[in-house]
Parts: C-alpha cells; sequence; structure tokens
C-alpha cells in the first residue's frame, strides 16, 4: 500500500501517464487531474500529500488553480513549467508553490524533488496524522499497515520492535522502565530482562535516529527507563 498521494495536473494525457510509471516505482500513488478545475474536485474526494502543477491548461490553469489552493491548504505544489514560461513559473513561486521542475525532465529529478518535499512536508510538521497512524515530527507509525517511516523513507523493524515503539509512541513523553516495556511487549512477568529490552532498544535507535548516539527521538532516562520526546 502506498504511503502517499500525489496529484499530477496536466492537459496531456502522455505526461500523466509517465510521471505515474516513474512514481510507482517509487511506491507512491498517482492521482490524475486534467484541470485546475479537476484538481480542486479531487482535492474535496481525495487525501493528497503533493500536487504536480501543469501552468498552460484549459478552464484553470495552474498559476490559478494554485493560488485558489493555497486558500485553503498547505501541502506541497511543484509547479511543471516549459521552458518558454519562466515568467508564469516565477509567479507561481510567488503565490505559493514549493519548487518547479522544467520539462522535459528526468525522471530519477522529478522522483527526487517529489520525495525532498514530501519529507520536508511531513519533518516540519504540516502533515496531519490519520485516526491510524502517529505522527511524532517526522516519526509516523501506522497501526493499520504496521509500517513506520521517518520523514517519508519506511523501515523495516521486526514485530517486537514494531510493540515496543508502538507503546512509546501512544504514550508519547512517558517514561516505561525496562520492566514495564517487557511486561507490555512480552507478555510475560519480568525478571532479568534489562539485556533483552536494552538490545531491541539499541536496534529501534539504529533504525530510526540520523545519530543513534544523539537521539532525536528515543530518549533515555538514567535509572529510570525510555521515553518517545515529545
Amino acid at each position: 500500500m502506498s504511503k502517499y498521494n500525489v496529484l499530477v495536473v496536466d492537459d496531456e494525457d502522455e505526461i500523466r501517464e509517465a510521471i505515474e510509471v516513474y512514481l510507482r516505482n517509487e511506491d507512491i500513488k498517482v492521482i490524475k487531474a486534467k484541470d485546475g478545475i479537476d484538481a480542486l474536485n479531487v482535492l474535496e474526494e481525495e487525501d493528497i500529500h503533493l500536487i504536480l502543477m501543469d501552468i498552460m491548461m484549459p478552464r484553470m490553469d495552474g498559476i490559478k488553480a494554485t493560488f485558489k489552493i493555497r486558500e485553503t491548504r498547505n501541502i506541497p505544489i511543484i509547479i511543471l513549467s516549459a521552458k518558454s514560461e519562466d515568467t508564469d513559473k516565477i509567479l507561481g513561486l510567488n503565490i505559493g508553490a514549493d519548487d518547479y521542475i522544467t520539462k522535459p525532465f528526468n525522471p530519477l529529478e522529478l522522483a527526487a524533488r517529489v520525495k525532498s518535499q514530501l519529507r520536508r512536508y511531513i519533518s516540519l510538521g504540516n502533515y496531519k496524522a490519520t485516526e491510524d497512524e502517529i505522527s511524532v515530527r517526522g516519526l509516523i507509525l501506522n497501526k493499520s499497515a504496521k509500517t513506520v517511516s521517518v520523514d517519508g523513507e519506511e523501515l523495516k523493524l521486526t514485530a517486537l520492535e514494531y510493540k515496543i515503539l508502538e507503546l512509546l509512541m501512544e504514550n508519547c513523553g512517558r517514561i516505561f522502565s525496562m520492566e514495564e516495556i517487557y511486561e507490555r511487549v512480552w507478555k510475560e512477568p519480568s525478571y532479568n530482562v534489562e539485556n533483552t529490552v536494552a538490545v531491541h532498544i539499541r536496534r529501534i535507535r539504529e533504525k530510526i535516529e540520523i545519530n543513534p548516539k544523539e537521539p532525536k527521538y528515543l530518549k533515555v532516562v538514567w535509572g529510570i527507563g525510555y521515553k518517545i520526546e515529545k
């Protein structure tokens, strides 16, 4: 299941289809619209995390659509512009677009720009978690899909690592002793479990932290236990 939905707004079928192929390889779901009016309708029906917006389109162009979207939403918008549309490209950035890509574009650059904007959107706290998700400054745990991601990058956790992290994230800011973590996760009485829990905590840190020695999320409170920092 894709973690993110990207709305591609372009009046050319070939461009919409090509972008869908590029982003599908990045585990991103693409939803398509032919013009600005279609895009506004999609936003009312779908949970969209980023928009790729063409400029020259019938009915409602990309500039007007971007302006309209910015009245109520702060999701990332990347302008798709031809080289001859430099003035419109600058105008798009001035009214709230986050980035632009010039046509014809390199598929790798397109995917990199999209992922960069998604990471930024999530890590700055603009992303609103759904009921099934717990979000802490870019660290997102999806309870339905049993997945964990950091700044948009999905991590591979074992079942026990996931359960420990879920316990701590559900109780963000609360300190849990090693014994309490063991009893809650393993569902067994705790007896000399310090090393077992500590090994799993270390592995979680190695996966979720940029620098495990200076953790951003999973903090130790010496002599007491562990917590996820608010």
